[in-house]
């Protein structure tokens, strides 16, 4: 394929398309593999973008890529043989004390909130660590990977905690947790929170600001050497809701904003396998924005980490549901899972683990049915 004529300092952005249930039997080239997982895929949608408009945008056979991108500029050629090479390499599994979490397939975090106003189940576990480790522990036989504690509520409009309080709320629930080696990670934005939590035993930190909302914050992670979850957010003051400016595309925008903080903890000292991304499904976006994430959901493989996926419960399923309201969100909220899975996130993060694990059972066990279906 033959791409138009693209200026240097255009902003390229590559999407897997044309999935295949297994590579067995196809011509030697023709298909790529996303990471170390059970997704294989023919095609490559290139996007080329200049100053919020698309330039291009065209479909390449995996078998023609090399040619077709040794024929743009320099920079262009290169930027896309790096997104390729990001999509298919391997995701190192996350190291966590005693415990690993492997990427070959889709993980499951579980949810567990400590606030009194979480949009979907905040208040439940108030004021009882006991009950709240209760059903970490309940999550974590469910088949969840990690338990993602959190002491403040991210909902649109949340009131701001002080960081005292967030540490009462959440360190007695860590403490009960990791005595009994269960891996969790710390649902923070503010580094006196990581620090509080990293030392009563939270393996990761999972911040919606990407470490921008606290100057400390990439400094405590990088000191600490553990893994961290960069999401995207408009805004990395007190609403990580606002965004006055909108997007020009969605995906492409998103895209930027994590590529630059990967860069950032790069630069800083993290190592790349130490780094995950979440997109912010929710999180400033309209309806059509969610959409638009969730069908383009593969272009954040080009980053070259392991890519968490939080749909559960959230506005657009409700939206597309008759205004169902968060409790009454699991056929969507698993629907969302599965699709995340699809189209190669490596971990979800859900309110229901059991229904969501048994979903990925289910999707595993139709990606090796069609692998060995010869």
């Amino acid at each position: 394929m033959i791409l138009p004529n693209l200026p240097a300092d255009a902003r390229l952005y590559l999407r897997p398309t044309w999935f295949v249930p297994s590579p067995i039997g196809l011509p030697d080239g023709s298909v790529a593999r996303m990471g170390n997982g059970l997704l294989w895929f023919q095609g490559y949608e290139l996007t080329a973008r200049k100053d919020g408009q698309r330039l291009a945008r065209a479909t390449i056979p995996v078998a023609e890529f090399p040619d077709s991108v040794a024929r743009l500029p320099d920079a262009l050629a290169e930027r896309a043989q790096r997104l390729a090479a990001h999509i298919s390499a391997q995701r190192q599994p996350l190291l966590l004390g005693d415990r690993t979490i492997r990427f070959d397939a889709p993980q499951v975090m579980a949810i567990l909130n400590i606030t009194p106003d979480s949009f979907s189940d905040g208040g439940r576990h108030m004021d009882d660590p006991q009950a709240a480790a209760d059903a970490g522990f309940a999550m974590a036989a469910a088949g969840a990977a990690l338990i993602d504690v959190g002491g403040e509520s991210t909902r649109p409009k949340a009131p701001r905690l002080w960081e005292g309080d967030e540490i009462a709320r959440v360190v007695p629930v860590i403490e009960q947790l990791a005595a009994a080696g269960v891996p969790m990670s710390i649902d923070t934005r503010k580094a006196a929170v990581m620090e509080a939590a990293l030392a009563a035993g939270a393996r990761v930190v999972n911040d919606v600001s990407a470490l921008l909302h606290d100057p400390r914050a990439m400094e405590v992670v990088v000191a600490a050497g553990c893994p961290v979850i960069l999401m995207h957010a408009p805004s990395a003051g007190d609403d990580p809701h606002e965004n006055p400016g909108g997007y020009g595309d969605v995906v492409a925008d998103v895209f930027d904003m994590l590529e630059a903080r990967v860069e950032a903890c790069l630069a800083a000292g993290m190592a790349r396998d130490r780094i995950m991304v979440d997109p912010g499904l929710g999180f400033g976006k309209s309806l059509a924005d969610n959409l638009a994430l969730v069908n383009g959901l593969a272009t954040f493989q080009g980053l070259g980490v392991p890519l968490l996926f939080a749909g559960s419960r959230k506005r657009l399923i409700g939206a597309l549901s008759n205004e169902a309201p968060a409790p009454e969100r699991l056929g969507g909220s698993v629907a969302l899972a599965f699709r995340a899975a699809e189209l190669g996130a490596q971990m979800v993060r859900v309110h229901d683990v059991r229904e969501s694990v048994q979903a990925l059972h289910l999707w595993r066990g139709l990606a090796d049915a069609g692998l060995s279906a010869v």
